[in-house]
């Protein structure tokens, strides 16, 4: 099954793609408006022939909903009047941090992390969901 990942920012949408197993980094949308980039994303799930969008839920550590998980909560119900495909939300939290290591890690600079960042905490969210799926 083709899905999307994605990790909503106030500023940048991370987004992976899955067709099988594996979760990879796809791109990063800069926000533009609800409904550019309702349209983005859409354009998106229609070029990967998405059928299932996961959206990485930033919980807190406790488990609680705050200020950013309700942000992320609107965007997703938006999101599902947009598309007509499942839309799904996943608990994301420390994705943001996983990716920044990774990417550390790899020896990539400051300046090209900042732009992969996102896409990479995509694909850590969206890797989450499937292994889940498949046990």
């Amino acid at each position: 099954m083709a899905i999307l990942g994605l990790d909503v920012g106030d500023k940048r949408i991370g987004v992976a793609f899955a067709d099988g197993l594996l979760a990879i980094p796809l791109t990063v949308v800069d926000r533009a408006g609800e409904e550019a980039d309702m349209e983005k994303l859409l354009a998106l799930a229609r070029e990967h022939g998405a059928e299932r969008i996961v959206v990485g839920l930033p919980l807190s550590m406790n488990g609680n909903i705050g200020r950013q998980a309700e942000k992320v909560l609107a965007f997703s119900g938006a999101l599902s009047e947009h598309v007509d495909i499942p839309v799904d939300t996943w608990d994301e939290r420390l994705s943001t941090v996983s990716a920044e290591r990774l990417l550390l890690d790899s020896g990539m600079k400051r300046e090209k992390r900042k732009g992969k960042r996102d896409a990479m905490a995509a694909a850590i969210i969206l890797q989450a969901y499937l292994d889940r799926m498949s046990k």
